[in-house]
């Protein structure tokens, strides 16, 4: 790539005509490191057929495995997909290429809700992928009486007829959010009081779950395996296409709002690539495409193209009164990060 900056672009035709064939085949390449099941692998058909780019798409759990694998400099991505409270982070530590997303040309499609974001001001660093919600998903055929309250109670406190049919998402963040919400303490508390509370609160549930896990999550509840599960929204929606009895909760004592966005790591192999995957990311009937598949709702002004099936869903279009239980994920600093590794430390030892 430098030698075509340098020689322009007459000379670079030159030079990659008489590269190897290998070599030309790296240049048309893109390392796409995405969250598991989040997105539509017949997508990346379509745009490896419009732009001869050749995906190679590799999967993670967590922001926190996210982090580790940028931290660690073993891998080199051209395309990740942080959670909005991370990027700041990764900015500050040099792990991020400045890609200027506000100069690309479908930038103009997006919404001005999600232009200016407080983690991005002028998105020199990312672009909008989805967004949603995570809240608690429950099969209301598993559940007596058919209904639970939309509060934390039910999954930490969970009725005795619910014991062992539970599963927790397998994150430390998403557990410990959950935690301070319902005990009423500050997500990014660094107080040591707070973290035994919340640990107390974690280790008395622990014994009523059936299992930590932030994979599978969709077959595992439209199989009915449990009859509850820590959930995103979206996960929910597909679940409840195949299990139409599954309900989602908005937990009135908060529900945490995740923003996921695309970036390049400062080591990225193909930055180029990367912006060209961005950019045609950006443009409406993609970012439908995306949101048709895995139903989480996108940035671009992309009505049009979405599905009805979504539209009649709780899950996915949260009734207008829950708005006011939104809670935006913050960025804590190094001491409540600490307390927040030591607590789940403790619960997982």
């Amino acid at each position: 790539m430098s030698l075509k900056s340098c020689l322009g672009a007459a000379f670079a035709a030159v030079a990659l005509l008489a590269s190897p064939a290998g070599a030309q085949d790296a240049e048309k390449t893109l390392y796409f490191y995405n969250w598991t099941d989040y997105y539509p692998v017949e997508l990346l058909a379509k745009f490896e057929k419009e732009t001869g780019i050749k995906v190679i798409l590799d999967g993670y759990d967590s922001n926190d495995t996210l982090l580790a694998k940028l931290q660690s400099g073993g891998a080199s991505y051209d395309v990740i997909v942080p959670s909005d409270y991370v990027i700041p982070g990764l900015v500050k530590d040099g792990l991020l290429m400045k890609i200027d997303t506000h100069a690309m040309s479908n930038y103009a499609h997006m919404k001005d809700a999600f232009k200016n974001p407080e983690f991005d001001p002028r998105h020199e660093y990312s672009a909008p992928y989805l967004w949603g919600v995570t809240g608690l998903a429950y099969d209301s055929a598993q559940v007596p009486g058919g209904m639970l309250e939309p509060s934390w109670k039910e999954y930490f406190e969970p009725r005795p007829e619910l014991a062992g049919k539970i599963a927790a998402l397998d994150t430390a963040s998403d557990e410990i959010l959950a935690a301070s919400l319902y005990l009423g303490i500050p997500q990014c508390t660094e107080s040591n009081e707070d973290a035994a509370r919340i640990l107390a609160l974690l280790q008395a549930q622990k014994e009523k779950l059936k299992l930590y896990s932030s994979d599978s999550t969709v077959d595992r509840m439209a199989s009915g395996e449990v009859a509850m599960h820590h959930l995103w929204n979206g996960a929910t929606a597909r679940a409840t296409a195949q299990r139409d009895t599954i309900r989602f909760l908005y937990p009135k004592e908060g529900t945490p709002m995740f923003r996921d966005n695309f970036a390049v790591p400062a080591n990225a192999p193909h930055p180029e690539n990367a912006k060209i995957f961005i950019n045609w990311m950006m443009a409406p009937e993609n970012a439908a495409a995306v949101s048709n598949a895995i139903a989480y709702a996108n940035a671009m002004k992309s009505d049009e193209f979405l599905s009805d099936q979504w539209r009649k869903m709780d899950a996915i279009n949260m009734p207008e009164d829950f708005a006011s239980r939104l809670v935006a994920t913050q960025d804590c600093n190094g001491k409540a990060r600490e307390l927040r590794d030591r607590i789940w430390t403790r619960l997982k030892g």
